[in-house]
């Protein structure tokens, strides 16, 4: 990867506020997150924009954060989310020092052929979806005998939840997990389901969005991680 311009320039104070907010979000979940970062032309959009690619370990989605820059860049690297966002204050900032990207940054959802799949339930809907299989996570969990309460079984327990598809559409109920706990399901806010060549889904809000790719665990290139259910924030 490289990088044509170390410093960057965002639209406005409310870009920075959302970006700082997404960051903090993966870094609840992995303190040790690193994000995949790319700038280029506009291609079609009014204005350019930055994307920040990340992976919440305790999903197997890549979740997408993109904001408004004030001016286009060229821009292609992978940096620390800690170091990324201790940089950030207000809308200028310096990028912090690339790093050695994990393997999942070499595997990044394609930038075009996206298509819109039919019958996605509204946002209200999705979260309520979500709710209850957190309360059967839990109530399951709760049901297991002292011995076999572990992390190998609450793992297998939260697979077989969140391998369950949203009905009406074939979409894992880990991606609106992982979409409702990032801060990007939103009430109220419209949503769109997308399809690319290559098995890719990708759910699309104006907060952010998450991708996935099917036909096996996590997709070729996430990787197989834990799927214990986490606390929305």
């Amino acid at each position: 990867m490289s990088v044509s311009v170390q410093s960057l320039h965002l639209a406005d104070a409310r870009e920075a506020d959302d970006l700082t907010a997404f960051l903090a979000r993966l870094l609840h979940y992995d303190r040790a997150a690193a994000v995949r970062v790319q700038a280029g032309e506009p291609g079609g959009r009014p204005q350019p924009h930055l994307a920040v690619f990340g992976r919440p370990p305790s999903f197997e989605v890549l979740a997408v954060r993109t904001a408004r820059l004030g001016s286009p860049v060229a821009l292609d690297t992978t940096v620390s989310a800690g170091e990324l966002l201790d940089c950030i204050d207000g809308s200028g900032f310096t990028l912090p020092a690339p790093v050695t990207g994990p393997p999942w940054a070499g595997v990044l959802p394609p930038r075009g052929g996206w298509s819109e799949l039919p019958g996605l339930p509204g946002v209200a809907e999705m979260r309520a979806v979500v709710a209850a299989a957190v309360a059967e996570f839990r109530r399951r969990d709760e049901q297991l005998p002292p011995e076999h309460r572990t992390r190998a079984e609450r793992d297998r327990i939260g697979r077989e939840i969140w391998s369950r598809e949203l009905p009406g559409v074939r979409l894992p109920l880990r991606a609106v997990h992982a979409a409702h706990s990032l801060g990007f399901l939103r009430p109220g806010a419209p949503v769109a389901l997308l399809a690319a060549p290559g098995s890719w889904l990708r759910l699309r809000t104006p907060f952010g969005s998450v991708a996935l790719r099917t036909g096996g665990p996590g997709g070729p290139g996430l990787g197989a991680l834990g799927l214990t259910p986490t606390r929305s924030g």
